[in-house]
């Protein structure tokens, strides 16, 4: 571990952009901690920066053990990438109640529940990075069947403008991604095709992860070829 290596947890790391993203930060000599909420799904790197946090991060155990696991192996952390997230391409009137609750868990509670946990355990001037979405983001075009998703996403936006006037040790950003070609995207848009790749887009946000908090705080940022891919 060189003298300038970060520690970074990534929620969702173990596939699509988030092991991408993972990759190539370790490749860089950081130590990335990422978890999944099955670590036999985790596609194997051999890279000895990377540890796997085996964590569902549904209840309030599951964060209590997240916060002792960390303290335990981490100590402290640089930065965190909130990039775990779920879609479903549904149309408005055919969602559900279980199908909104399903988007607001995992795309806005669960990046909400681990900044309140770790944040004791972040250095100052360290930064978290959400991803959003340009589905969340405003005055970009919006689908039909994404309406649960979109609204998750753009409550993230929101939240990362709120926390950079409130946490004083730490930078907030969102950046808001396009279509990136991901196992996600390919179940609910079957057949479509993405112009950017998950380590294209795991290069751009391993460099603002590490840099992005020297220039930017509190901001929400687009991220695509097109509006909104």
């Amino acid at each position: 571990m060189h003298l300038d290596s970060k520690k970074i947890l990534i929620s969702g790391g173990s596939r699509g952009i988030g092991l991408a993203t993972a990759n190539i930060l370790a490749e860089k000599g950081h130590q990335v901690y990422i978890t999944t909420r099955n670590k036999s799904l985790f596609e194997k790197t051999g890279n000895e920066n990377i540890t796997v946090i085996e964590n569902a991060l549904l209840s309030t155990d599951d964060f209590n053990t997240l916060f002792e696991e960390v303290q335990k192996t981490v100590g402290t952390l640089d930065a965190i990438i909130n990039n775990a997230g779920l879609l479903i391409n549904k149309p408005f009137l055919d969602t559900t109640d279980e199908d909104w609750l399903s988007q607001i868990t995992c795309n806005l509670m669960a990046p909400i529940r681990i900044i309140r946990t770790l944040y004791p355990l972040m250095n100052s001037g360290s930064h978290i990075v959400n991803i959003g979405s340009m589905g969340g983001f405003q005055g970009s075009s919006k689908f039909p069947g994404l309406s649960a998703y979109s609204v998750s996403k753009g409550a993230l936006s929101i939240l990362s403008e709120c926390l950079a006037g409130e946490l004083e040790k730490t930078a907030v950003n969102c950046l808001c991604l396009g279509a990136v070609q991901t196992e996600m995207l390919q179940q609910a848009f079957p057949g479509f095709n993405a112009p950017v790749q998950p380590d294209q887009m795991g290069t751009f946000i391993a460099d603002f992860c590490l840099n992005g908090q020297k220039y930017f705080n509190g901001k929400v940022l687009p991220v695509s070829l097109a509006d909104p891919k």
